[in-house]
């Protein structure tokens, strides 16, 4: 298979998944659509009554993310630095759970640069990513040969495994002597400068509660200036009350503000959601720990100390060198790769 078949193969996968974005459908995809169109908005509700943090509306905003990627002039650009192999060896992909196919990237990165894929899936999210693999094997049967799962990693050559910081040494123990990728936890902050418009902080907002605040590329730690005031943040992400709605995020919230008010710690909240100023990276859900600072020169040293271990950093208007703009954390390109790891150079490299 050539990697234009390929291309074009994901670029009609594209094309299929856009039409949920308005629950339209194209006459031109009609024989797909007979297939498939039905039956993923089967799969959409039960991946929600699989894993109730998978709502419907979150589901949909990741198929249609990734088809906005899925298009023949992206994927043709972002491959266009690397020379594939046309010596395909067995990748294992151990997919995370934690946000709707979170693992779709490693799924299309080692198709897409010739190699088999050998995936093991999470409970949390087991039916979507099989699903759009069947869907792509009837747009480009040649995938036939290079799509498997498996609920064991044994006869492969490399891997790549997603986990928290303790999955990840069960993965260097078994796959160590592997080619691998191996990612543990990250943490995505933001810097707020006191100067943000209402919409502004809106999307900041969506940046911390898309998919709950489950992804390491949401953001969950704040730098603020030492006179700032949260008043303004919180009515501008009121829009978001409604995830208090979902009885798993509100268990965390209620769980956590208790602990706070037990243990007669500081924090702020607005029923839903609580800041508190805090030095650790990783907050609990429902809650952003926050650090004031009087020169932002601190906060970008900090920032390089400790690049490693965070994922992304945004800022309002993306005015700190390196940062990216609110609003666009859960929506990355092709060529942002986790934890700033290549991983189409990784999969080059095993040829």
């Amino acid at each position: 298979m050539t990697l234009k078949q390929r291309i074009d193969a994901f670029d009609k996968l594209g094309q299929f998944l856009i039409q949920f974005k308005d629950n339209i459908k194209e006459s031109s995809l009609s024989a797909i659509n007979n297939l498939y169109y039905d039956k993923l908005k089967t799969e959409i509700k039960k991946a929600e009554i699989n894993n109730r943090w998978f709502i419907e509306e979150n589901v949909i905003f990741s198929l249609v993310s990734w088809a906005n990627l899925l298009k023949e002039n992206l994927l043709s650009k972002w491959v266009q630095a690397y020379t594939f192999t046309d010596r395909p060896i067995k990748v294992g992909v151990v997919q995370a759970g934690n946000i709707p196919l979170v693992g779709f990237h490693d799924f299309l990165s080692v198709l897409i640069s010739g190699h088999i894929f050998v995936g093991k899936t999470s409970s949390k999210d087991d039916n979507l990513p099989r699903f759009l693999s069947e869907i792509l094997i009837n747009i480009e049967p040649q995938f036939t040969k290079y799509i498997f799962w498996e609920e064991r990693l044994t006869n492969i050559d490399a891997v790549i495994a997603t986990g928290s910081n303790n999955t990840a040494r069960y993965f260097e123990y078994y796959f160590g002597k592997k080619p691998n990728i191996i990612r543990k936890n990250r943490s995505s902050w933001a810097i707020i400068s006191g100067q943000e418009t209402k919409e502004e902080l809106y999307l900041l907002g969506s940046d911390i509660f898309r998919y709950y605040g489950l992804g390491c590329r949401n953001i969950s730690k704040l730098f603020v200036p030492d006179d700032y005031d949260f008043i303004p943040f919180f009515e501008a992400i009121e829009p978001f009350s409604y995830l208090y709605n979902n009885n798993k995020y509100a268990n965390n919230f209620d769980y956590n503000q208790s602990v706070y008010l037990m243990n007669q710690i500081k924090f702020l909240e607005n029923g839903f959601f609580m800041v508190k100023e805090d030095i650790a990276d990783h907050s609990p859900l429902s809650v952003a720990f926050y650090e004031r600072y009087s020169k932002l020169n601190t906060v970008i040293t900090r920032i390089e100390s400790q690049k490693n271990e965070i994922q992304l950093v945004a800022s309002s208007k993306g005015e700190v060198k390196g940062t990216i703009p609110f609003g666009q954390a859960q929506i990355p390109q092709l060529w942002d790769y986790a934890d700033n790891i290549d991983t189409l150079q990784f999969l080059t490299n095993l040829s």
